[in-house]
C-alpha cells in the first residue's frame, strides 16, 4: 500500500471522528492519541478522543489494512 493510500485511510477516520457528535452534550471530539492494536489477529487504528466541551472520553476503533504482520512485528523488535 502506498503512504498515499495510508494518508487517505488516516484522514477519512479524523473525518469521521471530527464528525460525530459527543453522545454526552453533543460537542465534538479531539483525538488526544492514536495506537495501534492488534485484536483477533486484524490489525486497528485506535483513537482515544475527548470531548472539547464536556470532558467525555471516547475510543474509536478502525480496521488498518495498512499494517501487516511483518510490519507490526519489525516494529514491537524495535521498541523492545
Amino acid at each position: 500500500m502506498l503512504i498515499r493510500d495510508i494518508m487517505k485511510y488516516i484522514e477519512s477516520e479524523y473525518d469521521i471522528i471530527n464528525s460525530t457528535p459527543c453522545e454526552v452534550c453533543g460537542g465534538s471530539y479531539i483525538a488526544e492519541s492514536l495506537e495501534i492494536h492488534v485484536i483477533d489477529n486484524i490489525p486497528y487504528d485506535i483513537s482515544m478522543c475527548v470531548c472539547g466541551e464536556c470532558g467525555h472520553e471516547k475510543a474509536f476503533r478502525f480496521f488498518a489494512p495498512f499494517i501487516n504482520d511483518e510490519a507490526l512485528v519489525t516494529t514491537k523488535k524495535k521498541l523492545n
